[in-house]
């Protein structure tokens, strides 16, 4: 007897797979646990194997069920894109996006606006935060997809695209000449905080973190106020602060690289052609 795999039975597996939890699941695909029990008993008869354990913690899969969820994503892709394409329907759906603050005025606008004009029916949620928050929600699957920075590493073709470390003051200001040196800097694990300490340790400098957060927009009004001085991507820079020259006199610093990281192992049609959309048009710009 030759297996056949049911698509809506895939679908619900996947839900669940992902959940962790039947109840959850269910809330998702708005079916009863119980209905959902049984569909998964369907599939393990015809399998002929356990796809999932119930523990104290949820659902977790057995080492078919594991197997058996690769396939899944991929059966599924390669039917919507099938539906898609004779159908002539376009994708919809929601996306759940991070990207660091200093990032977001540069990339942002020009990145959303040639998604939208290619999957208008397709809405975008927009989460910016510092790098170590945006892996957190990865790790928690609140967000789907994200712009991270990694340190610099001679293994650069992993990088989208690297941007160099910058000193940056107000415009006439000599901050940078205090003793000890008054930095605003974002969160303590943040690439441009410890770029920022761990330079100027080497450099035997002393200095102050006057102001610490992890609002892009709190850090550049401490600086415009010429009390301090931050670091920041040269891109990000913005037009109205200046970029402190080696003649200031402070150390040199790192250049970063800037990825995309997703939170599932299988991404859907849907977020694979959104991390497609970003691997492609992010180093352009």
């Amino acid at each position: 007897m030759t297996l056949r795999l049911d698509i809506a039975l895939l679908r619900n597996f996947v839900a669940i797979a992902e959940a962790a939890a039947m109840s959850r699941a269910a809330d998702q695909v708005g079916r009863t646990q119980a209905a959902l029990s049984q569909q998964i008993k369907k599939l393990e008869e015809a399998i002929g194997q356990p796809l999932m354990n119930r523990t104290g913690r949820g659902i977790a899969l057995t080492v078919h069920g594991e197997r058996l969820l690769a396939h899944a994503y991929k059966i599924l892709r390669a039917h919507d894109e099938a539906v898609a394409e004779l159908t002539g329907t376009s994708l919809s759906g929601r996306i759940r996006f991070g990207c660091p603050d200093d990032y977001a005025r540069i990339f942002l606008p020009e990145l959303l606006e040639t998604f939208a004009t290619q999957h208008p029916q397709v809405f975008i949620e927009v989460v910016c935060a510092s790098t170590p928050r945006l892996v957190e929600q990865l790790k928690d699957q609140s967000l789907d997809i994200a712009v991270v920075s990694l340190p610099d590493s001679p293994e650069r073709e992993q990088f989208l695209r690297c941007e160099p470390f910058v000193w940056v003051a107000a415009r006439g200001s000599e901050a940078y000449r205090r003793d000890p040196l008054q930095l605003a800097l974002s969160d303590p694990d943040a690439l441009d905080h410890l770029a920022a300490t761990s330079s100027l340790d080497k450099a035997g400098r002393r200095y102050r973190i006057a102001y610490a957060s992890g609002s892009v927009a709190g850090l550049t009004a401490v600086v415009r106020s010429g009390q301090a001085i931050t670091v920041m991507t040269l891109t990000g820079v913005p037009p109205d602060l200046q970029v402190l020259p080696p003649a200031s006199g402070l150390p040199i610093l790192p250049s970063v690289g800037i990825s995309v990281r997703t939170a599932r192992k299988h991404p859907s049609r849907l977020l694979h052609l959104f991390e497609t959309h970003v691997r492609t048009v992010l180093p352009t710009l």
